[in-house]
């Protein structure tokens, strides 16, 4: 067997509630009254000492500031309205086939398996035009008759 410890073990001193033994500390009192809050002495983070004042916003940088957003706002629409993809698109096929509408498909969905070439919108409308469709909603197994490309 090893021994690791050989101290003795002391018994605890009983303590009565109350009773403060004469060599024990005491916290130093301290100048603020029992009901005055406390003052603490800061949070440790360093803040700026310069005035902070707000600058008035005027007449005249409001209606600069709404002619740059006028301005930003024409320049997009002009880059959406001219400046995109400039490329031929294919055209609605004019081959016709006849297509089962499958389990949870839609009608955009049908017309990008039958022509993902052409323009998803225009056969779309072809489709409807074809079927006389008054709506977009289709069956699962329905029948369609709808261009069909490449």
């Amino acid at each position: 067997m090893t021994i690791l410890d050989t101290r003795e073990i002391q018994a605890a001193p009983v303590v009565r509630p109350g009773f403060r033994p004469a060599d024990a500390q005491r916290r130093p009192r301290s100048n603020r009254p029992a009901v005055a809050p406390m003052r603490y002495r800061g949070t440790g983070v360093l803040v700026s000492r310069a005035p902070h004042r707000q600058r008035p916003i005027t007449p005249a940088t409001t209606v600069v500031l709404a002619l740059v957003a006028a301005g930003i706002t024409v320049w997009l629409g002009l880059v959406a309205q001219f400046g995109g993809v400039t490329g031929v698109e294919a055209p609605v096929p004019d081959r016709l086939a006849v297509v089962q509408v499958q389990m949870g498909e839609t009608l955009q969905q049908v017309a990008h398996r039958v022509a993902p070439d052409a323009p998803v919108g225009q056969v779309v409308e072809r489709i409807r035009e074809l079927n006389k469709l008054d709506s977009a909603a289709l069956d699962a197994g329905q029948t369609l008759i709808a261009p069909i490309g490449n």
